[in-house]
């Protein structure tokens, strides 16, 4: 049974989570105030949004072992403040170079609060209740993308883009005093000395991967030094894999992958994020740039894939218990690429309700899908490994959920070439029409890992479903203990 102190630690995260990845797609929609304010072209200030990701991807794998350092509290209070120092810091920028600086900061701060603060939930939470928590603490990060252009449209239109880190400030308050409140006091841990070789390969490894994924993302990057850096931060992810896997005290443990719950989610995590990722991206750009529409009113139409986010949501534990891991991450990975197919025939005459049946049906299945596989992930890890199954999760989805707009990006550039070969058609919604097309395709990997799914995976953290019973004898009361020693004795007449 979940406590009320256990549903307000998790709405606590969540609502960190929103903060967290709110900032990482809003300035999107900033950027051409933002430059013009600043005297500096727009293509600058992507760096501004590069170097929060990049801070963020690098600096999660640190969160588990500065939590088994210094205590779960102290951390997440301290990255708090740090996000919303930084978030003011950000707003007080008098040119570029600050607030890039400020953006930094402010990603270490959001590195350590949310995988910190989930680790939280999760200590000592028994299985049966991750369904529920999880449910909390997940939906946030898929409103984010999806509200960031509608809040960046009507922040930058109405008022001064400094607002879009100054709101930041009432809500980091609130969230300081919300875990003081509510955290215990969590003692420091006796953990091994820091892995700095490891440190130093994933910070390579992650920061070039995703910095290449900002090269990608812009039309101005060369494609010989896009395929460059990105060959060489495989090469040396791959090299880091191979002496994680063989330290003896890593700083990701990378041997929490032989845990099948973990290894099965993850690799059906990846393909899910990258297309829900990518497609609050392209959905903007086809109704602004293609269909005409003016920032405000295509925000409003992505923001009700929040509708079907929120709509879900009381059903997705019923559902899990229910029907099980397998059959709902089947489903919300299939509707998932259902959706993203119908999104490319979108055309600037079919109907409104049409555009808004699919968009819900998208963010239910979105809500359905990413509830069911951080569920899944932590459904069969031992308390002894939460912390590095926790960080490792963690760095897997900010990776994912980053590549996402790179992923969109790719697909939109592509889409034209094989729109001209293949249907010889060079209308200004084709690239967009392949675009979702091949999403749609990248989603169908997650449905096709969601059917080799073992069908008694997560099990331990189901309640599954029993019907009452009809069987006669079952419904008799039992006898009294008076009785059964009569029996004994043989006394009862037969």
């Amino acid at each position: 049974m979940i406590s009320s102190r256990q549903r307000s630690v998790a709405l606590l995260v969540a609502g960190c989570f929103f903060m967290e990845n709110l900032d990482g797609t809003i300035v999107v929609t900033a950027a051409p105030r933002i430059a013009a304010d600043l005297n500096v072209s727009a293509a600058s200030v992507g760096l501004v949004i590069t170097a929060y990701l990049i801070t963020l991807a690098v600096l999660i794998p640190l969160s588990g072992w500065l939590a088994g350092r210094f205590g779960n509290r102290a951390v997440f209070f301290a990255a708090i403040a740090v996000f919303t120092l930084a978030s003011v810091l950000c707003a007080a920028s008098p040119n570029l170079n600050v607030l890039v600086g400020a953006r930094v900061l402010q990603g270490i701060g959001g590195a350590m609060m949310v995988p910190v603060g989930r680790l939280t939930v999760l200590a000592g939470t028994p299985k049966v209740d991750l369904l529920k928590l999880m449910s909390y603490i997940v939906w946030p990060g898929l409103v984010a993308p999806v509200i960031a252009p509608l809040a960046g449209g009507l922040i930058t239109t109405y008022a001064n883009w400094r607002w879009i880190f100054l709101i930041n400030v009432p809500l980091g308050a609130v969230a300081l005093v919300a875990a003081v409140r509510l955290l215990p006091a969590s003692p420091r841990g006796d953990v091994a000395p820091l892995d700095w070789k490891g440190v130093g390969l994933t910070c390579a490894g992650l920061g070039g991967l995703t910095y290449t994924a900002h090269l990608v993302s812009t039309s101005t990057s060369s494609w010989t030094a896009i395929v460059v850096l990105g060959v060489l931060s495989a090469l040396v992810l791959a090299g880091t894999a191979r002496y994680l896997l063989h330290a003896p005290s890593p700083v990701v443990d990378l041997r929490t992958l032989r845990i099948r719950s973990l290894r099965r989610s993850l690799s059906g995590l990846c393909p899910f994020w990258l297309t829900v990722g990518a497609v609050p991206f392209l959905l903007p750009l086809l109704f602004e740039d293609v269909f005409g529409w003016g920032a405000v009113k295509a925000g409003a139409v992505v923001l009700t894939v929040f509708v079907g986010n929120i709509g879900i949501k009381p059903a997705t534990t019923f559902l899990l218990n229910r029907y099980g891991f397998r059959r709902n991450l089947i489903c919300a990975s299939a509707a998932v690429a259902a959706s993203v197919a119908v999104a490319g025939l979108f055309t600037a005459t079919t109907p409104i309700l049409t555009v808004l049946a699919v968009t819900v049906l998208s963010g239910a299945a979105r809500s359905l899908g990413l509830t069911s596989y951080n569920a899944l992930s932590f459904s069969e890890v031992p308390e002894d490994q939460m912390r590095h199954a926790n960080s490792l999760a963690a760095t897997v989805q900010q990776l994912f959920a980053g590549l996402g707009v790179a992923a969109a990006t790719v697909a939109l550039r592509v889409g034209a070439p094989i729109g001209s070969a293949v249907f010889g058609s060079r209308a200004p919604a084709t690239p967009y029409t392949i675009a979702f097309l091949l999403l749609a395709l990248v989603a169908l990997l997650a449905t096709a890992q969601a059917f080799r799914l073992p069908r008694d995976i997560g099990d331990a953290a189901r309640q599954p479903h029993r019907p009452p019973t009809t069987d006669r004898t079952l419904s008799r009361p039992a006898p009294s203990s008076l009785d059964a020693s009569v029996q004994r004795r043989g006394n009862l007449p037969r």
